[in-house]
């Protein structure tokens, strides 16, 4: 199969996986809103947050030995895949107990880390059993993760996409049932849990069956040099893995302590909204970085800007367009959201400023997302390592600082903008070098227009939904969203559709017409 055949059908079975379990979440998001407090939905992205950091255990070993695999896959080298394969269980297994031992030891310490439950029925024993449950659900992850890696140095991604969505579809199914009949939270985590268990047990056995070498112990152990080469990369992704958590995951954990469960219940269904978007973005960008490994691997230097250029174009496109939605509609969304559940909006619609922020991180990140593939699919590591350890230093500093003035939430949100925009401006210049042999001063120039361009419709969408939608009302949005989908696709249409990635891309998706229907 070819690099675009494999990605078009990673991209489709993304994509069909994504429009279901899209759905189920947002039915299940609106019976939890209804039938459970605010500080219950707070709890699930608190803790999401706590294990994320916990997974800094895995130091990034999954992403060096994925980025090994592309070779020996390539050159169809079974006993260099058996021996990456078996280093890849014997340190995953490490790491999962690990993992296992400092969350247990956590534990008791979670009451500290929360600030007290408002709901009066709900405990520090509530809390510290509800963490128990997510880290069993990330514990035995551990046993069964690894196993995927030969599917996606194969550019097979859509078998793990394929398991989530089944997996998503029935955890929710159960969890929506679970949550109509007993309206208890604990319940809804334990059928979570239990339906998550007997997917890894299941994919296990089919993965193994699978690929039979996963069972084969007749293994030639790698050589030092190959060895080393694992572990270096290793050492530099623990770096970013580290700045990483220190960036992403600690805001959810700052508003819970200094803010509250509430105000973190409040920003999971900003989170839901955006992460349902993204998601179905990134099915394109996360399906191309294996193709990317196989493309450094076998082709020019050429060949491979050309294709980033493509897909660097097609994500500043989408990534605009959703960013301006959000900036124009995400609050009227919620409201109307939390109204269709029964509930009264206030105290689930964040202030106005506190959304431009978190729409502006999410923009920026859309504009970096090819370079971050790119670079883990060139196994680019060490050059940037210290780079994401000073974004989280400057998130904590600025977040932490700025939350106990007046600003509150607004300030977490800066620190999160200032330390993403950091990557922004170094990021292309190290991975230009490292990859392409060039300057970045294209990549600039591209984001300068790029970034006008945003700015120019978002001003424009502003200025119609004055009029269209001066109060939120369910038609005002949907013609709001036909008006935006029009404008921006229409502008940018216009200004880039005689460009040679806006070619590429048309070109591409012609032949994959005819090739349908032939």
């Amino acid at each position: 199969m070819g690099r675009v055949q494999a990605a078009k059908k990673n991209i489709i079975f993304g994509y069909l996986g994504q429009i279901m379990t899209a759905l189920m979440s947002f039915v299940l998001q609106h019976l939890f809103i209804r039938y459970l407090d605010q500080e219950y939905l707070g709890v699930n992205g608190y803790y999401t947050s706590v294990l994320s950091i916990l997974n800094m255990a895995e130091l990034g070993i999954g992403t060096a030995l994925t980025y090994s695999l592309y070779g020996p896959v390539a050159r169809g080298d079974k006993e260099k895949i058996k021996s990456y394969m078996q280093m890849y269980r014997k340190t995953y297994s490490y790491i999962g107990c690990i993992v296992c031992i400092v969350g247990l030891i956590l534990a008791p310490f979670i009451r500290y880390l929360i600030e007290e439950p408002a709901i009066d029925t709900l405990t520090y024993t509530d809390l510290t059993i509800f963490y128990l449950i997510f880290l069993f659900n990330t514990v035995s992850s551990y046993f069964v993760a690894y196993k995927y890696s030969i599917a996606i140095a194969e550019q097979k991604n859509y078998i793990q996409n394929n398991v989530i969505t089944i997996t998503k579809i029935v955890s929710v199914t159960v969890q929506i049932a679970v949550l109509a009949v007993t309206k208890n939270f604990l319940m809804f985590l334990i059928a979570d849990a239990v339906v998550q268990l007997l997917q890894k047990i299941i994919v296990s056995i089919y993965l193994d069956r699978m690929y039979p070498i996963l069972k084969e112990k007749n293994i030639e152990p790698l050589s030092k040099e190959e060895t080393d080469t694992v572990w270096n990369k290793t050492k530099a992704l623990a770096l970013h893995k580290i700045g990483d958590s220190a960036r992403l995951q600690t805001d959810a954990m700052i508003i819970g302590k200094v803010l509250g469960m509430g105000v973190q219940g409040a920003v999971s269904n900003y989170n839901m909204v955006i992460n349902t978007v993204s998601n179905f973005a990134n099915i394109i960008f996360n399906s191309a970085i294996s193709g990317f490994g196989n493309l450094i691997a076998t082709d020019t230097k050429e060949k491979q800007y050309s294709t980033f250029k493509t897909y660097k174009f097609l994500a500043s496109w989408i990534y605009g367009f959703s960013a301006v939605g959000f900036l124009l509609l995400m609050n009227s969304f919620v409201d109307l959201f939390v109204q269709l559940a029964g509930k009264d909006s206030k105290g689930w619609v964040l202030e106005p400023w506190a959304v431009y922020l978190i729409i502006i991180d999410y923009y920026f990140k859309g504009e970096r997302i090819v370079l971050s593939n790119y670079k883990t699919a060139a196994g680019v590591f060490e050059q940037d390592k210290y780079l994401a350890i000073i974004q989280g230093v400057v998130n904590l500093i600025l977040s932490i600082w700025l939350v106990n003035t007046r600003l509150g939430i607004i300030g977490i949100y800066i620190g999160t903008v200032v330390s993403g925009l950091i990557a922004n401006i170094t990021k292309p210049i190290i991975i230009y070098r490292a990859c392409f042999d060039r300057s970045a001063a294209g990549y600039f120039v591209d984001l300068f227009k790029h970034l006008l361009t945003f700015c120019a419709v978002l001003i424009a969408c502003r200025g119609i939904k004055q009029y269209v939608m001066p109060e939120t009302t369910l038609p005002g949005f949907i013609i709001m969203v036909v008006i935006i989908t029009v404008v921006f696709n229409g502008v940018y249409l216009l200004i880039y559709g005689r460009t040679e990635e806006f070619r590429y891309i048309l070109a591409r998706l012609r032949r994959g017409k005819n090739a349908g229907a032939n």
